[in-house]
């Protein structure tokens, strides 16, 4: 008797577990490659994958991507905040009044993004440069100095989210966390941060294993705004409810695409 009661509060703790488990983590970000790990929250998460996008449309080396991820973490903490010093909003705390564009574009991410490349790829020799300085010569900030303390960051967030390193990016949220699935609107965010996409049925045609990847990680960041469940590409996948765990082997994910639901 005393034996079966033990087995039966057993399994009904194991039960109890499984029900509350994915509570317990809470709904947070991480991406982690050779690097080290780098911890972000949901939409610093997707601001960092709309980043990468947007460079990837441009056909941006990835050192363009840690020198805007340096000046994005250092002027907003990867936030798309609606103010700022004096009339800064944004990402990157671009000023209508300098003529980065009016309000409503700046507080749009692949807008802001796209004219903080424009501005960049202006800068004279811009990838040789130390990145404070590069930085430095699009934001022209109070002390452009601070731009450097960030460049490990970039480059742990710029080696996952350009698809350097295959899997680097996982993220979860709690099952209250989740929104209505509303993944047309996803992959037209999705076009509009890459460009140059194709898709066929429910999956995005990639051109090459990096930007398969990106578009992968664009899928995991946004997952909990666009109520998207699940991702898969080279073999491996990724689902809303264990988001936690990372990605999983998965023999059917192909190679040629990337499975975005």
């Amino acid at each position: 008797m005393t034996l079966a009661v033990a087995v039966g509060l057993s399994v009904g703790g194991y039960a109890l577990f499984n029900r509350v488990r994915p509570y317990l983590h809470g709904s947070n970000c991480e991406v982690q490659t050779a690097l080290g790990k780098e911890p972000l929250d949901l939409e610093q998460a997707a601001n960092s994958a709309t980043i990468a996008a947007v460079a990837f449309r441009k056909n941006l080396p990835e050192r363009a991507v840690v020198i805007a991820y340096a000046t994005a973490i250092q002027e907003s903490r990867l936030r798309n905040l609606a103010g700022g010093d004096r009339d800064s909003v944004g990402l990157f705390q671009q000023r209508p009044s300098q003529g980065w564009g009016a309000v409503e574009q700046l507080r749009d991410p692949v807008y802001a993004s796209g004219r903080f490349f424009d501005s960049l790829k202006r800068v004279k020799d811009y990838l040789d440069r130390d990145l404070h300085d590069a930085a430095q010569s699009v934001q022209r900030s109070a002390d452009g100095t601070a731009y450097a303390q960030h460049e490990d960051e970039g480059k742990i967030l710029a080696q996952g989210y350009t698809g350097r390193r295959p899997a680097a990016v996982r993220c979860w949220f709690s099952p209250d966390k989740r929104t209505k699935p509303r993944r047309p609107e996803a992959i037209r965010e999705l076009r509009r941060a890459f460009g140059r996409l194709k898709l066929a049925g429910d999956a995005v045609m990639i051109e090459s294993p990096r930007s398969g990847w990106s578009v992968a990680s664009w899928g995991v960041s946004h997952a909990q705004a666009y109520g998207l469940s699940e991702v898969r590409y080279a073999g491996k996948r990724w689902v809303a409810e264990d988001g936690h765990s990372g990605w999983h082997d998965d023999p059917k994910a192909p190679k040629d695409r990337v499975i975005i639901r």
